[in-house]
């Protein structure tokens, strides 16, 4: 997936016309974020919220492409950190995090 993403950036040349730019792609980021709960919210068709959700997984694996960073280890250097994180019902849902008590 990734060298796709990278291969639509080279296609489009975006290191060279501002699609890398980082405040640009948080910009994009929060507009996929509300498509999805436009989605999620409205009850579209689950092929529309995989859509909209696909967009923005392309958006960040491209944000690790502009900002040069290896997206494959810092995903398992979280999910390593997230294991040990303990879980708390906060408002009837689960939510894991680093509480402070």
């Amino acid at each position: 997936m990734l060298a796709a993403v990278q291969a639509f950036h080279d296609k489009h040349r975006f290191r060279e016309t501002g699609g890398e730019e980082l405040t640009y792609r948080v910009a994009l980021m929060a507009e996929e974020l509300g498509e999805i709960s436009a989605c999620v919210s409205k009850g579209k068709p689950k092929a529309e919220l995989a859509e909209e959700v696909a967009d923005l997984l392309i958006l960040v694996m491209g944000t690790a492409i502009a900002a040069e960073f290896d997206l494959n280890a810092a995903f398992w250097e979280k999910m390593e950190k997230l294991m040990q994180r303990r879980s708390r019902m906060v408002n009837g849902r689960i939510r894991v995090s680093e509480f402070k008590d």
